[in-house]
């Protein structure tokens, strides 16, 4: 007599595929493990041959419809980075990827506990159960779980970028380049608005993605306007009311005094710094990003620190003694060598400047942006999605579209590649501290220094071992001057080694003279 089951299908109860129950224990165990690898690689094939064909059918035309999807956004990935990370962060087309995702997650999520019905668990040995449980539960979350995490993460992406990035024009690079000024604001309790003391214009090549960084002192003076600039009207002759009129205090200046000079700016003050650093350095600034220092630590902790080698002592300034421009001693001291830098001591390693000078506190701040950069790599960023993308959101304010954001991340994505010149627009690259150049600019000379830096190719690694030492440079014929030798200089005296106890007791003593010498050399940083 014929079961109806079989007369139906035309398929033999004997099938151990679609009828388990007639199959040795082992073909059983073996059955299960390929039905669950069969739904982890190729979606409702499982369904196909042991259980609903319906289903699986339906199952297989998604799986193959997000196979050739998943190719095209590889093939874009390769030949269009910035077109597809304009589709991933598009408001509608964001929401409507997300929705794919969140239902694919969920579809496979179910395909997996059908195939579980299908394997028919009590058939299988008691020791056997539990492992395919196990199995099915990891390749749910590894499947599902990712699917799900990746829509989440898009989602939190769509978010930051409504927030930081504005809707507006796109930017035209100016003679091949994109300028953006980098300003890092402080509006502390105890400031009057906001004063941006970290100032730097970003100029990257619009192909290349080749970067140079030009670096503004806080107390620079007499910066000039162009005639198309608003800020013309007010200062033609340059901003030039004295001490008064350092740089960093333009910003809010501006923003209580000419905001109208901005009508359809959203930040005059930001508006009016770009203007400042388009005629310091004779280009055009397209862009701004404000970066609030407490969101700079939030940053630097949301990205499990930063490392660099520090080239000495900085100290972590105190609070100011009421009635006087003195500080109480440091709070504590960031030590020479390879550092591990939390968000606290970042901040304080970039923007400290006690004992020292500005030009100390630019070059490191110079070292701590090419340590973010080099440091932020694919796994950090994915692992700690969510805190860098609320640090940023709560951090950064800028006039970059965002549409654009696709193309300019694409040649953030280039510029990695690539060393950073950096040039400050004052000592060591522009004369010295006493020689009052930040006070007395020469516009022409640092006009022609830019364009040279821009239009020189980045220089190759210098290569120590075929190079001479200064002391060794060839002689007329050729051969190399041998080193004096070693017992001929005499030894300096001993002083006393130099430790946070040691540093510590200098500033009660208020020795400012001997911190300055021992701290001389706290800007020679470089990327751990």
């Amino acid at each position: 007599m014929t079961h109806p089951a079989s007369a139906r299908t035309g398929t033999p109860l004997t099938d151990p595929v679609r009828y388990p129950q007639a199959a040795p224990e082992g073909l059983r165990t073996r059955r299960a493990f390929i039905l669950l690898l069969l739904t982890l690689v190729l979606p409702g094939s499982a369904q196909v041959v042991a259980g609903d064909r319906r289903l699986g059918r339906r199952a297989l035309l998604v799986t193959f419809s997000v196979w050739i999807l998943a190719l095209a956004v590889l093939v874009l990935a390769l030949t269009s980075r910035a077109r597809l990370v304009d589709l991933l962060t598009h408001g509608w087309m964001s929401i409507v990827i997300i929705a794919v995702l969140a239902l694919l997650a969920v579809g496979w999520a179910l395909l997996f506990l059908d195939t579980l019905r299908i394997i028919r668990p009590p058939l299988l040995r008691r020791g056997v159960r539990p492992v395919v449980a196990v199995s099915l539960a990891v390749l749910m979350a590894v499947t599902s779980g990712s699917l799900g995490y990746g829509a989440y993460l898009l989602n939190v992406s769509r978010q930051t970028v409504g927030s930081v990035f504005q809707a507006g024009p796109a930017f035209d690079p100016v003679d091949g380049r994109y300028n953006f000024l980098l300003m890092g604001g402080d509006a502390g309790a105890d400031r009057t608005g906001l004063r941006p003391d970290s100032m730097s214009v970003i100029s990257v090549d619009a192909k290349t993605g080749e970067t140079s960084t030009f670096s503004l002192p806080r107390n620079f003076q007499n910066a000039r306007f162009g005639e198309d600039s608003p800020l013309w009207e007010v200062w033609p002759e340059g901003y030039n009311c004295g001490d008064e009129c350092i740089l960093n205090s333009l910003y809010q200046v501006v923003t209580d005094n000419y905001p109208y000079l901005y009508p359809e700016g959203t930040d005059p003050g930001a508006e009016a710094m770009m203007d400042a650093a388009s005629g310091i350095l004779g280009l055009e600034v397209q862009g701004y990003v404000t970066v609030d220092m407490a969101g700079f630590e939030r940053l630097i902790d949301a990205m499990g620190g930063i490392t660099v080698n520090a080239g000495g002592w900085v100290p972590i300034t105190a609070g100011e003694i009421p009635g006087t421009n003195r500080h109480y001693p440091p709070d504590g001291w960031i030590p020479p060598g390879v550092q591990k830098l939390d968000g606290y001591h970042a901040l304080w390693y970039a923007r400290s400047r006690e004992f020292v000078t500005d030009y100390h506190r630019i070059s490191r701040q110079q070292c701590v942006q090419q340590a973010m950069i080099s440091q932020l790599d694919p796994a950090t960023l994915l692992t700690r999605f969510q805190s860098i993308a609320s640090a940023g959101e709560q951090m950064v304010t800028t006039n970059i579209p965002a549409d654009q954001l696709g193309s300019f991340l694409d040649l953030a994505l280039k510029a990695r590649s690539q060393p950073v010149e950096s040039m400050t627009i004052g000592p060591p690259d522009f004369g010295t501290a006493a020689d009052n150049f930040v006070t007395y600019p020469d516009f022409d000379l640092i006009h022609a220094r830019v364009q040279e830096r821009l239009a020189a190719a980045p220089e190759p690694a210098p290569q120590e071992a075929e190079a001479p030492a200064e002391d060794q440079a060839p002689a007329e014929g050729g051969a190399a001057q041998p080193e004096a030798p070693a017992a001929e200089p005499q030894p300096a005296a001993p002083g006393p080694e130099v430790t946070e106890e040691y540093l510590q007791e200098l500033a009660v003593l208020q020795d400012d003279a001997t911190l300055g010498m021992l701290l001389d050399n706290n800007g020679q940083c470089s990327p751990g």
